[in-house]
């Protein structure tokens, strides 16, 4: 069994459970701001809209397709769009409050922490992560996951977003260490594990609801604790 030295994580959709944190805002949001009363018929509406949007936006801020303030300023009025709901009619701060009562949400994936725990005691912990600073700053605080990691990437910061290398590279120049001792463990076989790949990382794809996918990563798992199998 091949030994490693320093393992990155990615945080959203990997320890930090964003479809539980988001379907909490949204259903909040949906009842404090009367959305039935700006044409949007019902919260599964709603709901379904923002994930379809939403999923679409990130791919292409992904792709450099749209950068961040894009994508916070098209994300809500596409989303009421979408709905059937009226955009101009969206109050002013909908966005900033998605933002803040989402990243204030503390829900992790099964055994986070526990895993977390045990590696730390091995390994030294990493997170690259594409998303922006202070809401992934505010979503590590919220659910306790301060302290774990060592470096911490963010595409904001190095201005690369994966599956670019040169987000890896600048994570490997910052730890002064070659590719061949470090581990990549995240969900999105393009972004985490396409990406890694093309640093000469290995890679970990957590799949826990079993999707298929053409991309082969060096290991898969479908729980965390599934990792002390081989770490």
């Amino acid at each position: 069994m091949k030994t490693y030295q320093h393992l990155f994580f990615d945080l959203d959709h990997t320890l930090w459970d964003y479809d539980r944190n988001v379907h909490e805002s949204l259903a909040e949001l949906y009842q404090i701001y009367s959305l039935q009363d700006l044409g949007i018929p019902t919260f599964e509406h709603f709901s379904s809209s923002f994930h379809t949007v939403n999923f679409q936006l990130w791919d292409d801020y992904n792709l450099g397709k749209i950068d961040k303030q894009g994508l916070r300023r098209e994300r809500f009025p596409r989303i009421f769009t979408h709905a059937g709901g009226n955009a101009a009619a969206i109050p002013t701060p909908f966005e900033e409050d998605f933002m803040h009562r989402t990243s204030s949400k503390p829900h992790l994936f099964p055994y986070s922490k526990e895993i977390l725990d045990y590696l730390k005691k091995k390994y030294r912990i990493h997170l690259i992560t594409n998303g922006f600073n202070e809401s992934q700053a505010k979503k590590m605080n919220s659910s306790g996951l301060n302290g774990y990691f060592e470096l911490i990437v963010t595409s904001e910061t190095t201005g690369h977003k994966k599956p670019d290398p040169r987000i890896f590279y600048y994570a490997l120049d910052q730890l002064q260490v070659e590719a061949a001792a470090c581990l990549m463990i995240g969900d999105n076989p393009n972004s985490d594990i396409l990406g890694a790949q093309r640093a000469a990382i290995d890679q970990v794809y957590f799949n826990p609801e079993g999707k298929e996918t053409s991309i082969s990563a060096t290991y898969e798992i479908r729980h965390l604790r599934e990792l002390e199998q081989f770490l």
